[in-house]
């Protein structure tokens, strides 16, 4: 492992794992060795990991004055670590124990933060205490569970105040969102990942001036995610909602069926929601309990334009055609629940896709906007006008499947081999609805009062091009062009479907 001498010459290791641009990565505990935070669900795919061995525990030396154990004073080893990496701006990452640490980083060297990600972080820098009544709720959440009823009174004898090792051993599944073989295995790997006497240290006396670090904290300039667990009783999703608030720049997010390790109990979940937030080109939402990450384009005083993109795909699939329609709008695209970096709920449906979009125009306060769907994206869409008439300000149907049962039918896919992009259970949920569409579909067509432009693929594309024509005829006033592209219009001619978009009085 690399090592660097920090400001009292103390030797210090960290780990280095993938490539891309630096994530300093901060352990908990506290005072735990790096090791139990592995590559983070596989985050290293997506940026440079280096995971710091705090002072005394994994590969980092001993200090030869154990009073540096205290939270407070480790913070000259962060700025020691950014200095030693040649960063001017680091982004930052800290989990549990060490969200106190990063709190008291931010509030010392504002400067030196370009984002902050504080996964289920604990919260006595900023002066919230542990409230019992929130951690015992946490923990009924838990009681299906066949290990509850055992693991229970080791729990509250720890709110009792009564600590020992064999007690946290047997609570330690309550920190797991599910207790499995792989839970088992990284909490058996605590006791020796810890050192117990610089634990004791981390929190002394004089370590923490709330007061002083909420100030601070208020103006820093930079993102901050706060990430909390479903199941967390150390820090639960209100008390990780309370420091989020704290924040000037925040982004709050539960992940669902996690408890204090979210990268272990869903890594992908954790992934997408932490990629989302370290990408500046991409946004994130809760719209209707739902995360919907999103682009933007263009001036945020022009006209709005939703692109909406089709199953299996993405907001990035609208890049080329965003930045062009961005020179007179302000375009925003995002993904649907199950793909790209939004959350992968596992329930899908057309019904659902149009919540998604309704939710998203709702909360980023959109009224009237056009709005441009390809595919699943188009039907989502219409679906939407038929129910909320006045809603959607101009409405482009790209290449949508139109609300009539297939014929044949669609058989049962299987799915591909290799790592999807997008949730797969959506695809038999979607192929079983365009077998068998809801009637009140292609009923409310009628209803749509949003002028309409319907954009057919020609004789190269998979959806019966008679079916679309049928549907254009049923949507009042809706005009209806076909462009020889196939499925993907806008993918594989986005010249001839900017100028139908111009036609139609949009670009």
């Amino acid at each position: 492992m690399p090592t660097f001498h920090t400001y009292d010459g103390t030797e210090l290791a960290y780990r280095v794992m993938g490539e891309g641009e630096p994530l300093i990565c901060l352990p908990g505990g506290a005072m735990r060795a790096g090791a139990y935070l592995g590559d983070l669900g596989g985050l290293s795919a997506v940026r440079q990991l280096v995971v710091l061995d705090l002072r005394g525990t994994g590969d980092s030396a001993v200090p030869d004055d154990i009073s540096t154990y205290r939270c407070d004073r480790l913070v000259e080893d962060v700025e020691a670590l950014r200095r030693h990496l040649g960063i001017d701006r680091a982004d930052l990452l800290a989990h549990s124990a060490a969200g106190d640490l990063a709190a008291l980083y931010v509030a010392r060297y504002p400067q030196a933060v370009r984002s902050l990600i504080l996964v289920a972080p604990t919260t006595r820098a900023v002066g919230f205490p542990f409230v019992e009544r929130e951690a015992r709720e946490a923990a009924a959440l838990r009681s299906p569970e066949p290990w509850y009823a055992s693991a229970l009174p080791a729990l509250e004898e720890i709110w009792a105040g009564r600590m020992t090792d064999e007690l946290r051993a047997a609570a330690r599944p309550f920190l797991y969102g599910r207790w499995d073989a792989a839970a088992q295995s990284h909490a058996a790997s605590s006791a020796q990942q810890i050192n117990s006497e610089a634990a004791r240290a981390y929190y002394g006396q004089g370590a923490f001036d709330p007061a002083a670090t909420v100030a601070a904290l208020r103006t820093l300039a930079s993102p901050v995610l706060v990430l909390a667990g479903e199941y967390d009783g150390v820090t639960t999703p209100d008390r990780a909602a309370e420091l989020a608030a704290l924040f000037p720049e925040s982004e709050f997010a539960v992940q669902r069926g996690a408890g204090h390790f979210p990268w272990l109990d869903d890594p992908g979940a954790f992934v997408r929601t932490v990629t989302a937030f370290l990408d500046p080109d991409v946004h994130s939402v809760q719209a209707g309990g739902i995360r919907l990450a999103h682009r933007m384009w263009g001036d945020p005083s022009a006209p709005p334009v939703v692109l909406v993109h089709g199953r299996c795909g993405s907001s990035a699939t609208w890049t080329t055609v965003a930045e062009r329609l961005a020179v007179r709008h302000r375009v925003y695209a995002f993904d649907f629940r199950g793909h790209g970096l939004s959350d992968w709920p596992g329930r899908y449906s057309f019904e659902l896709f149009r919540d998604d979009l309704h939710a998203f125009l709702e909360v980023r306060n959109l009224a009237g906007a056009t709005v441009v769907g390809h595919s699943m994206g188009g039907a989502a869409a219409y679906l939407l006008a038929e129910r909320q008439p006045g809603l959607i300000g101009r409405l482009v149907i790209e290449e949508a499947p139109p609300p009539f049962p297939l014929d044949p039918p669609r058989a049962a896919a299987e799915r591909p081999g290799e790592e999807l992009d997008f949730d797969w259970s959506l695809v038999p949920s979607t192929d079983a609805q365009l077998n068998d569409p809801d009637p009140a579909g292609r009923e409310l067509l009628g209803e749509i009062t949003a002028p309409t432009l319907v954009i057919g693929g020609g004789p190269r594309s998979q959806i019966d091009q008679d079916d679309i024509a049928r549907m254009a005829r049923s949507i009042p006033g809706a005009r209806h062009v076909t462009i020889d592209a196939g499925h993907l219009v806008h993918t594989e001619r986005p010249e001839e479907f900017l100028a139908a978009l111009r036609s139609f009085g949009v670009g």
